[in-house]
């Protein structure tokens, strides 16, 4: 295994130096961006381990870097701020961050989460850590540490944004969920499209589960919304 790649998206020239002197002392390989949409970018198409991410970035600012990442990737995200606002911690977290720091840190404590983080990461790949967790409906199975779902014990193949929609209704699994609480949880609060967009892709989950294996699992309840049930 290689030297693990840190990937610093700061605006601070000062800073951004800083930490990639600090990181590459201890060991990891790092590159640096400025550009918060040239940052996006590199994520989507280049390969790094973990992300430090400040906030307030040009073109595109760190909040809303972290939601778009959380679409295609779960790589690790530390958001680094100068605010030390708890909306700002808050938000920062409910959109997929793993960890937050506020500006002036102690390097060393900097250094602490990222191994964290980097030491959850591994063990989620590995099948470690919450590897017990099985959310499971009649002969569909969810191994959420795995990113695996079968039926039937076939291995069934979903999109990160079907697959976010199906691990929702199973952890509320009998429960009815209304339209709105399905765009809040799988799309985020602040999500303003088609409320359309959530029967879209329910109609994509039927056609590779309940439709393909021939079984029931996903109910509308009229006027209210959609439920998994046993």
């Amino acid at each position: 295994m290689g030297k693990p790649r840190i990937f610093i998206v700061e605006d601070e020239r000062r800073i951004a130096r800083f930490l990639q002197i600090e990181l590459e002392h201890e060991g990891y390989e790092t590159a640096t961006e400025e550009n918060g949409l040239r940052a996006f970018e590199r994520i989507a198409q280049e390969e790094y381990d973990l992300v430090l991410l400040d906030i307030m970035l040009p073109e595109m600012d760190g909040m809303t870097i972290c939601r778009k990442v959380r679409e295609i990737s779960d790589i690790p995200i530390i958001m680094l701020t100068a605010r030390d606002d708890v909306e700002d911690k808050v938000n920062g977290l409910d959109i997929g961050a793993d960890d937050y720091m506020t500006k002036p840190f102690a390097i060393q404590e900097l250094l602490a989460r990222v191994r964290n983080a980097l030491r959850k990461q591994r063990s989620g790949e590995n099948g470690e850590g919450p590897e017990g967790e099985k959310l499971q409906v009649k002969d569909l199975i969810m191994y959420p540490s795995r990113y695996e779902v079968t039926v039937q014990g076939e291995e069934v193949q979903l999109t990160k944004k079907e697959y976010s929609l199906l691990e929702y209704l199973l952890r509320n699994k009998r429960n009815v969920l209304t339209r709105d609480q399905i765009l809040q949880e799988v799309w985020g609060y602040d999500y303003t499209g088609d409320t359309n967009v959530v029967d879209v892709y329910i109609r994509y989950l039927r056609a590779k589960i309940d439709d393909h294996f021939n079984v029931k699992y996903i109910y509308t309840v009229r006027g209210v919304g959609y439920a998994i049930k046993e």
